[in-house]
């Protein structure tokens, strides 16, 4: 069931509107007028603590990208999301490998859910990341292990050069 594209448009002015202010995040549409499906939305988390692998090492990143791409049947249809920031994560692959995300919002995403739920659940999973859940490529299946044996911890303090 379908809305008018006008519903559609209205509605994800106000969701990328919301991400903005709630969540403080640098938002980048690929349309901002909205008149060309699909939409492309590039969220751009700051001050994010994420696992990825650096020169061997598991390290902490705070500053992650993601895209959210919308079809004309949205919220009927949920976004598709593709990671574009290396990561090392169970549930998050790596851009080289698609970079899909296995969250549970998504596999429960009704007309109801909304983008600002959405990245949110990211944010958690991304400080939290599943080793007992993990998506079937190399690079997951590679972190649950570690991860099962090494808990991830985010750091509490941000490094001062992540700030700005």
């Amino acid at each position: 069931m379908a809305e008018p594209l006008s519903f559609v448009r209205r509605r994800i002015q106000a969701e990328i509107d919301q991400l903005k202010k709630i969540l403080n995040v640098p938002v980048e549409v690929s349309d901002p007028s909205l008149s060309h499906f699909p939409i492309e939305i590039t969220i751009t988390l700051l001050k994010t603590p994420g696992p990825y692998l650096k020169d061997g090492k598991i390290s902490t990143r705070y500053t992650h990208r993601l895209k959210l791409i919308l079809e004309a049947d949205y919220p009927y249809k949920k976004p598709t999301v593709h990671w574009l920031t290396p990561i090392f994560h169970p549930n998050i692959m790596p851009p080289h490998e698609g970079g899909y995300i296995c969250t549970k919002i998504l596999k429960v995403w009704t007309p109801n859910s909304t983008l600002t739920t959405f990245v949110q659940a990211i944010i958690t999973l991304l400080a939290n990341p599943n080793p007992y859940d993990p998506l079937g490529n190399d690079a997951c299946l590679m972190s649950a292990q570690y991860f099962a044996k090494h808990p991830y911890k985010p750091p509490s303090i941000i490094p001062k050069e992540e700030e700005q």
